[in-house]
């Protein structure tokens, strides 16, 4: 289960509301105290205003680097629990690239929504990072209006003033505003999806996942992310997401929805509205930290188009597996089919996984940089805000460990970062397939051990 979206003004709010109550309670106990000899009682000073000083405070170079010995046998207990089942793994020195351990990294394995790491840097390699994308309505023919899927998941029929699940999406009822603004008498809307190329289910997709929430078939238009509920991030999806945009769209201009087709080929004529998507970091930030399997597959199909790749699942593997080779990173063994790990039939190497986080953390690369700034926070954000909360250990990772999920039936992994307690910095991939009821704690157990195994020796 994905963690309900939470808002960090929420939690602001709480803090300074604990911080209030703390200072009143102090308050009447020095009341309380005080009372039973009025003439003694003095009003103590007040205290310093508390002050904060948030920084990014780099790690020391001279950080030590924990040995492949000391890590090996720090790590022979948790990589040995019976739950991992078949477990693959690399973790290395962020500074030198160095390969500090590994067990079977060059082992294809399912890699569920770690599968969402490359997608992101190959979108970071090779799109503006400001990108946007744009859907408009075009006017055919006297009275029939066509709305032009241009990618856009975000798209919401939300009202204006109301919230959507994705922030600063853009809105159907401003595409009619424009619409009516621009002198058309509508009486028909069909919908042109041809942007989009191919199947909308990836092999190795169940359509179970369609009413359970993880995923629609991909089309270039479709309504928050193809929920049936607009501000529920775990909402069933829409079977039939473009046909959904046309409707909320002809209600919107007043126009019977019932009369709304799906064209099987592109539409010509006149643009007369247009909106666009927040940009590509804002929409990368939402797919990592909520494993947005419709915006991955959505990213995926970005790289394509930038690529001269067809926007299909064939296309989009192909164009971030090129991207990542093209950067320098290794991706025999890889086998994608499609951009959101979801396919039961992906594979990736805990090498591969590995070599992506590493670039990011090191200096070769920069521009893949801010895929360090997506992973979520053990304890802190996303899909790890619920986890490394239950024991001594996954407490001392919290906060100190990045990572990106992926979970599936008996699958369990993880790509990402952590800082030990010496102040070295360790990229890890980590995979565990055919795994036991307990496989994804004792999966954590395994990273958080990186944290505090002491292994410099």
């Amino acid at each position: 289960m994905r963690p309900t979206r939470w808002r960090r003004s929420t939690y602001l709010a709480v803090g300074a509301t604990i911080a209030l109550l703390v200072g009143v309670i102090v308050a009447a106990a020095v009341l309380v105290s005080s009372r039973g000899n009025s003439e003694q009682v003095a009003v103590a000073p007040q205290p310093a205003p508390a002050t904060a000083a948030p920084a990014v405070v780099p790690v020391a170079d001279a950080a030590a680097t924990p040995t492949p010995a000391g890590l090996a046998a720090a790590l022979a207990g948790v990589a040995a629990n019976p739950d991992l089942g078949r477990f693959t793994g690399r973790i290395t020195d962020a500074m030198t690239g160095e390969q500090l351990w590994a067990q079977g990294p060059d082992v294809p394995m399912q890699p569920a929504s770690t599968n969402k790491v490359l997608t992101t840097a190959a979108a970071l390699l090779t799109l503006d990072r400001d990108a946007r994308l744009t859907t408009t309505v075009l006017s055919t023919s006297p009275g029939v209006v066509v709305l032009v899927g241009g990618g856009d998941q975000t798209l919401s029929a939300a009202p204006r003033g109301q919230d959507t699940l994705y922030r600063d999406a853009a809105r159907i009822v401003d595409l009619a505003d424009q619409v009516r603004r621009s002198g058309v008498a509508v009486k028909t809307v069909q919908v042109d999806v041809s942007a989009y190329s191919g199947p909308t289910m990836a092999p190795g997709w169940d359509p179970l996942d369609i009413d359970g929430g993880d995923i629609a078939p991909m089309e270039s238009v479709m309504l928050d992310g193809g929920r049936t509920q607009p501000l529920t991030d775990q909402s069933r999806r829409s079977r039939t997401p473009a046909l959904d945009a046309g409707r909320a769209l002809a209600v919107a201009l007043g126009v019977d929805p019932a009369t709304v087709t799906v064209l099987p080929a592109a539409a010509r004529g006149e643009e007369i509205a247009s909106v666009q998507s927040p940009p590509l970091m804002q929409r990368l930030r939402e797919m990592m930290n909520y494993s947005d399997n419709v915006m991955a597959e959505s990213t995926g199909r970005e790289v394509a188009a930038a690529a001269g790749q067809p926007r299909s699942f064939d296309g989009a593997a192909r164009a971030v597996l090129t991207a990542l080779g093209n950067a320098g990173i290794e991706t025999a063994g890889a086998r994608l089919l499609d951009s959101s790990g979801l396919s039961v039939d992906d594979r990736l190497t805990a090498r591969t996984l590995d070599e992506v986080i590493n670039a990011a953390a090191g200096d070769d690369r920069p521009a893949l940089r801010p895929l360090v700034d997506l992973l979520p926070i053990a304890g802190g954000s996303g899909t790890l805000s619920n986890r490394y909360l239950d024991t001594d250990a996954g407490r001392a990772a919290a906060g100190y460990l990045r990572a990106k999920t992926g979970s599936l039936t008996a699958t369990n992994t993880l790509a990402g970062i952590v800082t030990d307690e010496s102040g070295r910095v360790l990229t890890f991939a980590l995979l565990s397939n055919e795994a036991g009821p307990t496989g994804r704690t004792a999966l954590d157990a395994f990273a958080a051990t990186l944290r505090s195994c002491g292994c410099g020796a």
